[in-house]
């Protein structure tokens, strides 16, 4: 029997979390919370049954304060077909196994309940990840995992279909802040609750030098009037549990309007293939 590998030491990313609840930074969940409540919005159903899972800071609870919340630990704490909405919020890109937690936050739905996942993207910290990659070569001749490696919008999107979602769709948003220097980039990352947390990781705490050299290669390849740039993808996954009363793709084959005839236009027939 196989085990799925281990990306996360959850010990480590609950005293993370933990930490970052006594100094929260949140002004990435906030936007992400008027986000949610607009897309929810927009849809054509009322929610009365909300879940949410996973890193739930104040924003998230004031957008959604009757919500019960539960922790999005491997096996989640859910009863089957119980809720109409479930949001998982920053707990994805953290999760050994993405698709697992999908399937039961399915699971936890009614028939055409709404799912929507909320996870950092690939492009999510690339400016750090770079100069913290060339700075250790230089200095140390190798590399080490530092920053989570996180999938791309076509991968994650796909993970909506595996685990049995309806009507799937990902889209991201990327937002760019602007840092005066790499101290403060950190000490936003330790409120996030999203410093590292990988199992792989080094146990050695990085020396004065590493950091300084990070910072200069980070200046002058991603810097805009002094200050630092780093790049925050979010992305949303959107998928509902199966119904019978969801729209169903015809049949291939049983169309009975010619296209040519829907468009208003010619229909100019192929020649017969040769013999």
């Amino acid at each position: 029997m196989s085990r799925t590998p281990k990306l996360t030491d959850r010990k480590a990313l609950e005293t993370h979390r933990a930490r970052a609840a006594r100094a929260p930074v949140t002004f990435l969940h906030e936007v992400v919370a008027e986000a949610l409540t607009e897309r929810l919005g927009e849809v054509n159903k009322t929610f009365k049954k909300p879940l949410l899972v996973g890193h739930i800071t104040p924003p998230f609870v004031q957008a959604f304060p009757d919500a019960p919340r539960i922790d999005d630990a491997p096996e989640l704490v859910i009863t089957k077909a119980a809720q109409d909405l479930v949001l998982h919020l920053f707990g994805l890109h953290w999760a050994d196994d993405p698709v697992g937690q999908m399937v039961q936050s399915r699971l936890a739905l009614a028939p055409d309940g709404l799912f929507i996942g909320v996870m950092f993207g690939g492009a999510t910290l690339n400016e750090l990840r770079s100069a913290m990659a060339e700075a250790e070569a230089k200095l140390t001749g190798g590399l080490s995992p530092r920053i989570l490696p996180m999938g791309d919008l076509r991968d994650l999107g796909g993970l909506l279909q595996r685990a049995g979602f309806a009507l799937p769709v990902a889209d991201s948003e990327t937002y760019r802040v602007r840092y005066p220097n790499l101290a403060k980039l950190t000490t936003d990352l330790r409120g996030m609750g999203e410093t590292n947390a990988l199992a792989d990781r080094l146990r050695t705490p990085a020396n004065r030098a590493f950091f300084a050299e990070t910072e200069t290669i980070y200046r002058q390849n991603f810097s805009d009037e002094g200050y630092l740039l780093a790049s925050f993808e979010v992305i949303f996954l959107t998928g509902w549990a199966p119904s019978a009363d969801q729209p169903q793709p015809l049949r291939p084959g049983s169309a009975t309007t010619r296209l040519a005839e829907a468009l208003g236009v010619p229909e100019t027939k192929l020649d017969d293939p040769p013999g």
